[in-house]
């Protein structure tokens, strides 16, 4: 039986994936995400002799994996990688749009790790290790930049790992989710900081209606972002260049480790 396992990361296509190309690969039977939790148990039943399976993990990636291994060590691992900041640049962006007003570098500190956001998650060399540690089989690492330059050669790359085929006539190439633009998401980290100076947010989170409160109080904020003027926000950045550039420089080695990796490893398609 051949199990294919894609981790993750999240902000990387997963969610585009998982609903525009995963289901459209013929040759193995596709496990939603949404019926990830149940997916060792669905494979068990052997209904099928070849299984796609795919979850998009980020703090939890080491835990999932552990457990996943344990049952079927064989497996086939996926991963899709972006460079450091630009993917947490993304993950920064998802946490504002969610209405946790905090500043980026209260997110990730890269000096002292007393971050919302643990540094050692962007070591992703050693997610690759892992893998290769848990997993009998070498694992096919992508590039997130590929899938949005050039999605034909990164859906090549799957088919051939995973020995299956697709029609790219049934592919959509258009993005799962929309981005929000800067200016919605200024707002909604300016409201949301002077929320929290009134309500913490373990408070706000800690029943389903204080989260239903704070998902409907970001979505209203970014649609009505227009009645306020653009004039508010001049000297106002969601994230500081500078900021960026040092998580780039932190990770420069790892980012190259994690190049060579793939270069030396990528299936050969035509």
């Amino acid at each position: 039986m051949d199990i294919f396992f894609h981790v993750g990361l999240g902000k990387t296509g997963s969610t585009y994936l998982q609903h525009k190309f995963f289901p459209k690969l013929k040759g193995v039977h596709y496990i939603h995400h949404t019926n990830y939790k149940k997916s060792i148990e669905i494979i068990s039943r052997k209904q099928y002799e070849r299984y796609f399976v795919s979850r998009e993990f980020d703090r939890q990636f080491l835990k999932e994996i552990k457990k996943f291994a344990a049952a079927y060590p064989d497996t086939h691992p996926i991963m899709v990688l972006r460079r450091q900041d630009s993917w947490i640049a993304s993950q920064y962006r998802r946490f504002t749009k969610n209405g946790r007003g905090i500043y980026f570098n209260e997110f990730v500190d890269l000096k002292e790790n007393k971050g919302r956001w643990d540094i050692a998650e962007m070591n992703f060399y050693e997610k690759i290790e892992q893998l290769e540690h848990y997993f009998n089989k070498k694992p096919l690492v992508l590039l997130y930049d590929e899938l949005r330059n050039d999605p034909k050669t990164f859906f090549k790359k799957i088919a051939a790992y995973t020995d299956t085929t697709y029609d790219l006539k049934e592919i959509s190439l258009a993005p799962k989710h929309k981005s929000y633009n800067t200016k919605q998401l200024l707002l909604v980290r300016r409201v949301s900081r002077k929320m929290l100076q009134k309500v913490s947010e373990e408070k706000m989170d800690s029943t389903k209606t204080g989260r239903r409160i704070r998902k409907i109080a970001t979505h209203l904020i970014m649609y009505f972002h227009w009645l306020v003027p653009k004039s508010k926000f001049e000297d106002e950045k969601l994230i500081e260049q500078h900021e960026l550039d040092a998580i780039r420089d932190h990770f420069a080695e790892d980012w190259q480790k994690c190049l060579k990796y793939i270069e030396q490893n990528a299936p050969a398609v035509e």
